[in-house]
């Protein structure tokens, strides 16, 4: 009998290094694959990207509404409880063996929090990270404290989730899948792109995604006014924004970045969310990726491109040697954009190896989703360093891969 395997996604952030796996399930005879979409997808003012993913060739099982129209601290409180409630509705008609949820956000610890009352296991991709900016920093962990089985980027972040007491028996250093989708992707040519987009890719092109760095409110704010400061004073190229996430201080984010936009015509343009094909190709066409997204250390750093990477959103991840991170004045944006424009960093950023994977970890995580024993995965212990003569660097074994992960 098919396995059945629920695969959750809440936003772009998710779906992007979720595209690989849910392929690679999709195309497995030996898996029954449901996808339970929520969250952003189903927001029309961030591109209602349920489309991509029905666009994709995936069969969405459920979608689960849950995004409060409210900017403060208790909507997001609310759109939490509204997205509990309605996963435990969707995963129990659904009935899975096992739910696969990616990173760290709200909408995946609410789906998190669901499930467990559901006594389902969890499998739990990209845990053990560390974001001190932001307020996912504490979802990520107690997303790895609900789940059953972990798939990780790097051994650092395995020690991690071994630290927090969890079996390194369970603990897999696979590599990150969104590594696998740049692998795989076939990309957009120039043309095709501008036509996207709307705006001729100029000398230089640069691309922009900044979200609120939500554990420090008034660094993020002071980033986004000195990214604005910057980008004029630079007064070159085309601008290509990507939409803030539905995070606290996102809405506000995106109306400042719409009348900056608007005061450029025909060279900035904001598109709410340009789906993966075309990110990547943003991204492999631009002269540089600008802003505190965890793709600019992830994914793009994979094709070639270098990073600007602004503020403490980021705060403790592993970066390459295209990226260059910088405050949230606009002096030093200006001066890192610059930089990374120099054809020393553009040859650099051509040569550098990724520092989360092969692109190769898809594959991982599907063997592992079909053969570990589901008997007994939900009874977890806690398994403590001392009494089980452990130490810090005990984890799964290592097939994150350390090369460069390719196109």
């Amino acid at each position: 009998m098919a396995r059945k395997i629920c695969v959750f996604t809440g936003s772009r952030a998710d779906y992007g290094p979720l595209t690989a796996v849910l392929r690679a399930l999709g195309n497995d005879p030996g898996v029954d694959l449901r996808v339970l979409v929520s969250g952003s997808h189903l927001v029309s003012q961030q591109g209602a990207t349920v489309d991509v993913i029905t666009a994709d060739g995936f069969a969405v099982s459920a979608c689960v509404p849950m995004v409060v129209a409210s900017d403060t601290p208790v909507g997001l409180a609310k759109s939490f409880g509204l997205g509990a409630m309605g996963y435990a509705d969707a995963l129990e008609r659904i009935a899975p063996d096992i739910l696969v949820l990616l990173g760290d956000r709200y909408e995946v610890l609410a789906a998190a929090v669901a499930a467990t009352f559901l006594r389902l296991p969890i499998a739990h991709i990209c845990g053990g990270e560390v974001t001190a900016g932001s307020t996912d920093e504490g979802m990520r962990h107690a997303i790895t404290k609900l789940s059953h089985l972990h798939f990780t980027a790097t051994t650092a972040f395995s020690r991690r989730v071994v630290q927090l007491g969890e079996d390194p028996a369970r603990v897999h250093t696979v590599g990150s899948p969104g590594l696998d989708t740049v692998r795989t992707t076939t990309l957009l040519d120039r043309t095709e792109l501008s036509a996207i987009l709307g705006i001729e890719l100029g000398t230089p092109t640069i691309a922009v995604t900044y979200h609120p760095a939500t554990a420090d409110p008034v660094g993020s704010k002071a980033g986004l006014q000195g990214l604005i400061r910057a980008l004029d004073r630079l007064g070159r190229g085309a601008v290509v924004f990507t939409g803030p996430n539905v995070d606290l201080g996102g809405p506000s984010a995106d109306r400042e970045l719409q009348d900056f936009v608007a005061r450029h015509p025909g060279r900035m343009v904001l598109r709410p969310s340009l789906g993966q094909t075309g990110y990547l190709s943003l991204a492999d066409h631009a002269d540089v990726v600008v802003g505190n997204s965890s793709s600019a250390l992830i994914e793009v750093p994979a094709l070639g491109t270098p990073t600007v990477n602004i503020g403490t959103r980021q705060e403790g991840r592993p970066t390459a040697a295209s990226t260059i991170t910088c405050g949230t004045s606009a002096e030093e944006i200006h001066a890192a954009i610059e930089q990374a424009l120099t054809p020393e960093y553009a040859q650099r950023a051509t040569t550098c190896l990724s520092p989360y994977g092969d692109g190769h970890a898809a594959p991982r995580i599907l063997h592992l989703l079909k053969t570990t024993p589901l008997d007994g995965l939900f009874k977890k212990h806690f398994t403590d360093w001392a009494t089980r003569g452990l130490s810090p660097g005990a984890g799964g074994a290592d097939r994150g891969g350390s090369g460069p992960a390719g196109r």
